[in-house]
């Protein structure tokens, strides 16, 4: 007996199913690919030359469904139902789709769309008139488009049979139009009202999907925006709890499990590995680097937060303790893929202990923002962090935002540390970019990440749009490399394209 097929409860102004609008690209594609026999093909498709401004669509080929993300907060605006035969639909418990038979026991080669009738009478109810949009050049048939709160469903009419006088509920019953093509379901109280609106105005439900429904009272509340405020201190803005602060070298791993809840993985870091910021952390008396750790000579290889991506086994959040008390390692990355971020926890500077009896303090040291660039190395291992730098130069508040190309924001930052440097040449010296490379590994670091992550960068194509097969990504082509720029506290990892695809917060020593 062939599958069933994959039923989905409509919801309007909601979603569909289990994919409820407002949810993160992270959050969807996760759920999609740890259910491959459910959905077997997925398809990214997403802009090269603007990935964090455009459209992200996700291709559902084997289920008839289309979503569609906003660029800059990677977030599910739109659901379209494109073909009606690939899974089973229901709204109240009705189906959508009349099917002969047995329809749930194989899946047909096509069956048509609902009708308006069956629309209109028996699932949604009456509705105001919609907007009839004509044909291109050379068609015979346009497109009428009637909504309802919360849905959308698209209906072809034959352009000779179209008038402004008509009424729309004849017309749509006659056989001068078809079957519905498509149904869309959105946030709104109908779709010419939301579309021009539709990826700016803020989702109502939770990027999580485990929140949709909850409190953050019984799931730790969802990260909205990072502010950087400079002198080690981040705010952290969430969707409905009061802000939380952390700073560098006073937060306490106890503090983050308290307000972030548990990390969704621990990666031990060995504690042999110099850090890219090794020109901060030197004993020597000497004047602070404007880029510290750019030096190559200083840079080595070490573990990042790639290690639990894929190791599950090793990375469990259950003994929270026990990563600060193994005695093999003084530092720890705290993995928080649904925030969008990771935190490296080590004993403090100012705080370390000159004495083995005495147990050293473990602080938050570093903070890791990720872009979750589509197409990048390491694309949906977190979901995308959005964060603001607020500076203050020429007596005028100042905003840097994760949406900016970096040269953007080095514009900015060079002007604000201009008077720092002991001459041109150094200047010049310190904003050179240090390349890395992505795709070779190197001992046990699984991406050579030296405490970030970043790599692949157009996709496939050279071309505008770029698109890949989610399941596949391990083998795109085009793998390329990686740009680090440092400025004082801020350390920014860029790809080709001028996309910064994670940003670095450490204490600056000035």
């Amino acid at each position: 007996m062939a599958d069933a097929l994959p039923a989905f409860p409509i919801a309007p102004n909601r979603g569909l199913g289990w994919m409820n609008l407002g949810a993160s690209l992270h959050a969807i594609l996760t759920r999609l690919k740890s259910q491959p026999q459910l959905y077997p093909q997925i398809d990214l498709s997403y802009s090269v030359a603007e990935p964090v401004l455009e459209l992200i669509v996700l291709n559902l080929p084997a289920n008839g469904l289309r979503l569609r993300f906003d660029g800059p907060d990677q977030r599910l605006r739109l659901i379209e139902i494109i073909d009606f035969s690939k899974s089973s639909f229901t709204y109240k418990s009705q189906d959508l789709v009349r099917r002969s038979g047995s329809s749930n026991e194989a899946i047909p080669e096509w069956v048509p769309g609902p009708s308006f009738k069956h629309l209109y009478n028996r699932l949604f109810g009456p509705s105001y008139p919609g907007e009839y949009i004509p044909p291109s050049s050379g068609d015979i048939q346009g497109t009428y488009v009637l909504s309802w709160p919360g849905l959308a469903a698209t209906f072809d009419i034959k352009h000779k049979s179209w008038s402004e006088k008509a009424d729309f509920v004849s017309l749509l019953s006659s056989s001068v139009a078809s079957p519905a093509t498509s149904l869309a379901i959105f946030s709104g109280s109908s779709w010419p009202e939301v579309r021009t609106s539709l990826y700016t105005k803020r989702p109502q439900l939770p990027r999580s999907l485990a929140l949709a429904g909850k409190s953050a009272e019984t799931v730790p509340d969802e990260v909205e925006e990072v502010v950087i405020h400079g002198s080690g201190r981040l705010e952290l803005f969430r969707r409905t709890s009061s802000s939380f602060t952390i700073g560098l070298n006073e937060t306490t791993p106890q503090d983050l499990v308290a307000e972030l809840g548990p990390p969704d993985a621990i990666f031990r870091k060995p504690g042999n590995g110099l850090s890219i910021h090794a020109g901060v952390a030197s004993s020597k008396p000497r004047r602070p680097s404007i880029s510290p750790g750019l030096d190559p000579h200083l840079a080595e290889h070490e573990q990042s937060s790639a290690k639990s991506y894929t190791d599950d086994s090793e990375n469990e959040t259950s003994n929270i303790e026990e990563a600060q008390d193994d005695e093999s390692t003084s530092e720890a990355f705290y993995n928080y893929f649904h925030h969008g971020f990771d935190v490296l926890v080590s004993t403090s500077q100012s705080r370390r202990s000159t004495s083995k009896e005495t147990p050293a303090d473990f602080v938050v040291t570093k903070v890791f923002l990720h872009s979750n660039i589509p197409g990048s190395y390491s694309f949906n291992r977190h979901r995308r962090s959005r964060w603001r730098i607020a500076l203050d130069g020429n007596g005028q508040s100042l905003e840097l935002t994760s949406e900016m190309r970096f040269k953007q924001v080095s514009d900015v930052l060079k002007e604000v540390w201009h008077s720092s440097y002991r001459d041109a040449e150094e200047e010049k010296r310190m904003q050179r970019g240090m390349v890395l490379n992505r795709g070779w590994g190197v001992g046990d670091s699984p991406e050579s990440s030296i405490e970030l992550l970043g790599g692949f960068e157009e996709g496939p194509s050279p071309q505008d749009q770029g698109s890949i097969n989610a399941g596949a990504q391990a083998s795109l082509p085009n793998m390329s490399n990686t740009e680090l720029f440092g400025f004082p506290g801020l350390l920014f990892e860029v790809l080709k394209k001028d996309t910064i695809s994670c940003l670095t917060v450490y204490q600056h020593e000035a």
